[in-house]
């Protein structure tokens, strides 16, 4: 059944849950989520294709809505200013351990504990698989908001690459919603990308409205289905034994917010391949408390841990997010050699051993350069793709999404049966309609857009007549200017078939749908690896521009009325709440 236009005609006002007495949820029909009753009524859909598709157009090619560059997609120049302190309240830093063998008390009986639904907490690989036969994974993750600058910045990392079957990698990009760009996040997401929960306004430990707004906006706005926002992480890595038990009732399949902390060399390591919570966590147990011996017991929720890089150190010298703005083995000031060095090693590590995942985990607006007023630290752009390249050049190395490894975990297969393994595969919906539909070729001049005083944005969808908030995270549409209702994506279609201004979903079978793009891997499940831009790493050299940035042709945007001031009241609050927790 189709939604019908604003909040879908056959919505539901739900009983809040614990936690949220007193406030109702306004849930879309478009929910094909098996969801709680707090947030949503489960629906089938026949047509919404699993894994998210690739697009019809390389990424690095893709263009942008020539209309992003006449208006403010967000405040650039305010958020130069905002810069420093935001940098100050960046998430992602270990200094040591955080759990072991003692803290943690895991036990964990394998003859019970059964893949697809239950996962021991173990270094070795899932199903019996020797570490000969496993792929080794690099999972590539952003967080926070989407702006064309951040998609930029992780294209030049990604868009010129293969995995060994040829398709392009794809990635896990954390979302908050503040200064997002629906538009940007349908997209992405269309172009085969995982999209998942990052609270609204980022913010931790994350309140459960938090949490639960940002799946409902993401649906409502940005047309990414409730069963494809599967996994979460904690704003600052900050979370509680409760936010894992909120995850596991709004029936979220994952977290990735916990920390492996020790390196694969030590005995004691905490570097677990991803496992279920049916006998409680095993990392993160001397930092976060009531966790750990046996609790919280979630049946069914798998938890990813984050994996770190090392440098001289060992385990005294652990790097998790943005390694790359880290000073390595207790120097004062930044080397990008002596990180590249240490995060080879550390690769080296994982691969000459049982072959645990590593993990780059981004905020990609570090490395961005087409953000305006910041210097482009052009020698760390090279570092990583110099690390990407020397990384591909491995046989059995793939580049992926959370939602992809934990794919093979579920359904752990051997080197020689990926070939047939599909969701590592690449399709290509097959849409040549003027549809808003999150291909960039088929809807300009179709976006509507949203020019909110604090942060613009366009959307397919319709714009709201205030911002998206915890409190109301899908509020009506606007018609006040007499603009037509659009139709909020339904459960029985996926995003790039929907039409939201007809109402229509164009694919009515399953073979209209999406194309495959893989190729055969080979004898050695490795004869096609990756391109690189990074070349010979040096510390002067200009990153080679083998990709075209989303943005087009980077003209800045206007900055919108209005937002000056509310931007300026945010960095006296984010200053504040800085000192007022370190000091």
């Amino acid at each position: 059944m189709q939604a019908g236009p604003g909040r879908p005609t056959n919505f539901e006002t739900r009983n809040a849950p614990p936690g949220r007495a007193g406030r109702a949820i306004i849930c879309s029909a478009a929910s094909s989520r098996s969801l709680p009753s707090f947030l949503c009524p489960i629906t089938t859909s026949p047509c919404s294709g699993g894994y998210p598709p690739s697009p019809p157009f390389p990424l690095s090619s893709a263009p942008l809505h020539p209309s992003f560059n006449s208006v403010a997609m967000l405040p650039l120049a305010v958020l130069a200013l905002l810069l420093p302190a935001l940098s100050l309240a960046q998430d992602g830093g270990i200094t040591g351990p955080t759990t072991s063998p003692e803290a943690a008390g895991y036990s964990c009986d394998p003859s019970k504990c059964k893949l697809p639904s239950c996962n021991c907490a173990s270094t070795s690989p899932p199903g019996g698989l020797s570490p000969s036969d496993v792929p080794q994974f690099i999972v590539y993750t952003a967080d926070d908001a989407v702006q064309s600058y951040t998609i930029d910045s992780i294209n030049q990392f990604l868009a010129q690459r293969k995995n060994p079957n040829g398709c392009q990698p794809k990635m896990t990009y954390y979302v908050s919603l503040n200064y997002t760009n629906y538009t940007l996040v349908t997209d992405w997401f269309v172009a085969g990308n995982e999209i998942a929960d990052h609270t609204m306004t980022h913010v931790g430990p994350p309140p459960d409205d938090e949490v639960d707004g940002n799946l409902i906006a993401l649906n409502a706005l940005a047309g990414i289905p409730f069963s494809s926002i599967i996994g979460f992480r904690a704003p600052f890595l900050n979370y509680t034994a409760d936010t894992l038990k909120h995850l596991a009732a709004a029936r979220f399949t994952y977290d990735s917010t916990a920390s492996a902390s020790i390196p694969v060399t030590d005995p004691n390591s905490d570097a677990y391949w991803p496992y279920t919570l049916d006998n409680g966590l095993a990392n993160d147990c001397l930092n976060i408390p009531n966790i750990c011996k046996g609790e919280p017991k979630l049946p069914g929720f798998w938890e990813v841990p984050m994996y770190a890089f090392f440098d001289n150190r060992g385990s005294a010298g652990p790097h998790l997010m943005d390694p790359w703005l880290d000073a390595a083995n207790g120097a004062n000031s930044v080397n990008d050699s002596a990180t590249l060095e240490y995060m080879k090693n550390t690769f080296t590590a994982h691969y000459n051993g049982n072959r645990q995942p590593i993990g780059l985990y981004t905020h990609p607006i570090h490395t961005s350069t087409t953000y305006p007023g910041v210097n482009a630290p052009l020698s760390t752009i090279n570092m990583i793709n110099a690390f990407l390249d020397w990384a591909q050049l491995q046989q059995n190395v793939w580049i992926v999404s959370t939602e992809q490894l934990l794919a093979w975990v579920q359904n752990p297969v051997p080197i020689s049966q990926l070939d047939s393994f599909a969701p590592l595969k690449c399709s290509t919906p097959q849409v040549n309609q003027a549809i808003c539909d999150g291909i960039p070729a088929n809807e300009q001049g179709l976006l509507d857009h949203c020019d909110f005083p604090d942060f613009p944005f366009y959307t397919c969808y319709g714009c709201p007549q205030t911002e998206p908030t915890p409190d109301d995270p899908n509020p009506p549409q606007d018609t006040s200017s007499g603009q037509q209702l659009r139709f909020r994506l339904p459960a029985n279609c996926s995003t790039p078939f929907w039409d939201p201004i007809k109402g229509n979903c164009i694919c009515t079978s399953d073979s209209c749908q999406f194309t495959d793009g893989s190729r055969p891997i080979g004898p050695n499940g490795a004869n096609l690896t990756g391109g690189g831009t990074g070349g010979e790493f040096n510390t002067t050299a200009s990153p080679t521009a083998s990709f075209a940035p989303f943005n087009g042709n980077g003209a800045l945007p206007i900055l919108p009325a209005g937002v000056l001031p509310a931007a300026m009241v945010g960095l006296i609050g984010v200053v504040w709440g800085w000192v007022a927790v370190h000091f």
